[in-house]
């Protein structure tokens, strides 16, 4: 069984010595409910790290067993009244950690939350705007080879709710899976299915009056399928990527000079070949930190940063990085790279400001084994993809070459961590050491995949991690 279901019914205050509490600030009644939801997380989390062992009560059935000041405790109402009695002090101390770190998380999504749509304004009929299916059946929509698509498109969008809609009806109808974020500044999309679905998909966009400009090309594809999403998420959004600067402050329209895969790669080439005497052009990946740990381009200045959102507070704090210099800056598929460089420039520092036009997707498909090496991090259930065999990042407990990530094994961590078969197989799957004490034993993993978590902890790897770090070329 696991440990958080001995806590879904568990009133602590009557397990609480009421001269152990003290007066606190009064909150909302929002924010007492997290307080709350806060105190049992940490409760849960302190009697899971005294659990030590199960015994064996009978054919395949085991109870849990607790350690704690000099005791041994085997059942879980015991437990909880030595913790609630004996460690207050500790449960308060991470109660607030926890809480604090909810009210952070909270502050960090505010640019991924969608925007509420006006009932008062009038619905539009979007049915003229699907396809006719009628000549396939379901199973010609869904079985065979399938794909995944990355595209986007910044242009104004006078009514986002519309064609949001739109989206949701056409990649249902479809039965594609994926993420779709719409704006008044554009769309930006990854979706998967069949490669008939995700055809048909690619010639019902341009078939609409916004987007006929949008060339087959612009639509990046890689081998996939509907499996590699969880599920269909389209929404409304202040900005297509979330970089936390409002698109009317930070424009799109003011972005770099674009460069084509072959304009960039001489451009590589040149800088590659110059060596240390290339003091003047700086190559930058606008990535997060684990995705350029498994690929990058040689000599790049890859920023170990964990969100886009904090890209400006990066350059913000590292502007002498950039004074009088060349950029040459790269993503995954050119859309941080739009809103990035038009930050970049705003900042006045930078002789030049060049983005590799399509992104690391589209140089790949010309240069396969050009300047960039290892995997290509893709934001769904694959993680990753590859065009040569070169591994750049190795296992965080054995040091062997390894670049496939998973998720951290215990159930509120959402870090992604590289272990390689041989340290998986002896049980280290967690991604730091405070994680890995609270990994289930073995044969109770399935309590870390009971759906996602309310909370996601932060743990050893984002604490010792600088939100913004202090670079030097």
């Amino acid at each position: 069984m696991a440990s958080d279901e001995f806590f879904a019914d568990l009133e602590l205050e009557t397990f609480t010595r009421n001269e152990s509490r003290q007066e606190k600030p009064q909150l909302s009644t929002t924010l007492r409910k997290l307080n709350t939801f806060c105190r049992r997380q940490a409760f849960s989390s302190y009697v899971a790290s005294k659990r030590n062992a199960s015994r064996p009560i009978g054919d395949s059935i085991s109870q849990p067993v607790w350690y704690c000041c000099d005791q041994t405790f085997w059942e879980p109402s015991s437990v909880h009244k030595h913790v609630a009695r004996t460690h207050e002090n500790e449960v308060q101390q991470l109660t607030e950690v926890t809480f604090q770190r909810l009210l952070s998380q909270l502050e960090d999504k505010k640019c991924e939350r969608p925007l509420p749509r006006d009932h008062n304004q009038e619905a539009v009929e979007i049915s003229s705007w699907l396809p006719d299916t009628s000549y396939l059946t379901v199973e010609e929509l869904q079985k065979g080879p399938g794909k995944v698509l990355l595209y986007y498109r910044y242009f104004r969008v006078d009514d986002p709710y519309t064609i949001c809609a739109w989206q949701k009806a056409l990649c249902e109808k479809l039965h594609l899976t994926g993420k779709v974020r719409v704006s008044t500044e554009g769309i930006n999309g990854t979706v998967g299915g069949s490669v008939m679905a995700t055809d048909i998909y690619i010639k019902t966009m341009r078939a609409h009056a916004l987007f006929n400009s949008m060339e087959e090309d612009d639509f990046k594809s890689s081998d996939g399928g509907a499996e590699c999403f969880s599920d269909l998420r389209v929404g409304v959004y202040e900005e297509i990527v979330p970089m936390g600067v409002h698109p009317d402050v930070v424009s799109y329209q003011r972005a770099g000079t674009h460069l084509n895969p072959e304009e960039f790669h001489q451009e590589v080439e040149s800088l590659q070949s110059e060596g240390e005497s290339s003091r003047d052009t700086v190559l930058l990946d606008c990535r997060n930190f684990y995705e350029s740990k498994i690929g990058q381009f040689s000599q790049c200045l890859a920023p170990n940063i964990r969100k886009f959102s904090y890209f400006p507070e990066y350059v913000d704090q590292n502007l002498d990085l950039f004074r009088d210099k060349k950029v040459l800056m790269y993503c995954t598929g050119g859309i941080r790279c739009e809103r990035a460089s038009a930050y970049l420039l705003s900042k006045e520092v930078c002789k030049e400001v060049y983005q590799l036009k399509g992104g690391i997707h589209k140089y790949l498909e010309r240069f396969p084994d050009g300047f960039y090496r290892g995997k290509l991090f893709v934001f769904d259930g694959r993680y990753a993809i590859s065009s040569n065999a070169d591994i750049i990042s190795e296992c965080r407990y054995c040091g062997a070459p390894w670049d496939q990530y998973q998720l951290c094994a215990t159930r509120f961590c959402c870090q992604l961590v590289l272990s390689c078969p041989a340290c998986r197989g002896v049980g280290r799957t967690a991604c730091c050491p405070a994680c890995q004490s609270k990994v289930p034993p073995k044969g109770e993993e399935e309590s870390c995949a009971m759906g996602p978590a309310v909370l996601k902890e932060k743990c050893e790897c984002t604490d010792r991690r600088p939100r913004v770090p202090q670079d030097a070329l």
